[in-house]
């Protein structure tokens, strides 16, 4: 029922118990509530980090939190891949807990710390990834968001980001 609450519409299906049991019921406005505040703690959350993250200290407060939207986070474990070397680049990282490092053909060309990011090589020169990128840490959390989020919201900074990438031992 939780999609008849969110977008105030008629539930599209009935429900019925196939054993006895206990049912908790909710009302719209404190559902309503509940969804609210969550989805403001964790872009609250996320915008704060993101004014942190050195490369997007020029983007305002309204683009700032249009990323903060688009995020999405994923948990790794030590020696996990979150990228291959040669696949097609469809995401733009930045790593919130943890540590990684880029591995270029067998041997290590960069390391990345917490509020570093990596993945744009691929979208913003529209090639394979250039290298593998490895947990290095117990686990790691990082932040994800798509190749079209990307292009419309980091656009402004391709620039920037063309620059740092010249810079990357082995990137080219």
């Amino acid at each position: 029922g939780e999609l008849a609450l969110l977008y105030n519409c008629p539930r599209a299906a009935s429900i019925r118990a196939a054993s006895k049991c206990i049912l908790w019921s909710i009302d719209r406005e404190t559902f309503s509530h509940l969804v609210k505040d969550a989805a403001s703690r964790k872009r609250n959350k996320y915008e704060n980090f993101l004014k942190s993250v050195d490369i997007l200290g020029s983007l305002d407060s309204f683009e700032i939190g249009q990323m903060a939207d688009a995020l999405q986070a994923r948990t790794f474990k030590k020696n996990e891949k979150v990228i291959t070397q040669g696949d097609v680049g469809n995401e733009f990282y930045i790593l919130e807990e943890g540590a990684a490092c880029a591995v270029k053909d067998g041997a290590r060309v960069k390391e990345y710390k917490e509020k570093e990011y990596f993945g744009e090589l691929a979208l913003i020169r529209s090639q394979p990834r250039a290298a593998d990128v490895v947990i290095d840490s117990a686990t790691a959390k990082v932040l994800c968001i798509d190749r079209k989020s990307f292009k419309r919201l980091l656009g402004p900074l391709d620039k920037i980001l063309e620059q740092r990438a010249a810079s990357y031992t082995g990137a080219k």
